[in-house]
């Protein structure tokens, strides 16, 4: 018979890290086409394309807590596969999302450098979701 209990904190990792591989992706190749075109803000450009990162620390918190959950018990293989698929789509989704944004939010910092803090609003609002998505699952484990 085959063993389940592990799905779940695996999904979890792995789709986390998944989409801040793709988010980091998206904003990193508008950070480097910008950086070769303007001489300043470039140290606030690679952070807005690393934004998309947090996700998988979030994925990677979450892994270890339902592992240890479900290793004493208080959490079934079912309902970490649950949490960890759907709190794992929701990791890849604002990743992928956040890369996005902070690609735009470094083209339009880099014609108008004023507005990189605005930029950054939005990227914390994209941000918010993954957040509330971690916290709902730590209620849930």
């Amino acid at each position: 018979m085959m063993d389940y209990a592990m799905v779940g904190p695996a999904l979890v990792l792995g789709l986390g890290c998944i989409g801040s591989s793709i988010g980091c992706a998206i904003g990193g190749m508008a950070c480097h086409a910008v950086m070769s075109r303007v001489e300043e803000n470039h140290s606030q450009f690679i952070g807005m394309s690393g934004m998309a990162a947090s996700q998988s620390i979030f994925g990677f918190i979450l892994m270890l807590l339902m592992r240890d959950s479900i290793n004493a018990g208080t959490l079934s293989a079912l309902s970490g596969i649950g949490i960890g698929f759907s709190v794992g789509l929701a990791l890849l989704f604002s990743s992928v999302y956040q890369g996005m944004c902070a690609a735009s939010g470094i083209q339009a910092s880099a014609k108008q450098p004023a507005i990189i803090g605005k930029c950054l609003i939005a990227l914390g609002i994209i941000e918010s979701f993954s957040l509330f998505a971690f916290v709902f699952a730590l209620l849930l484990i």
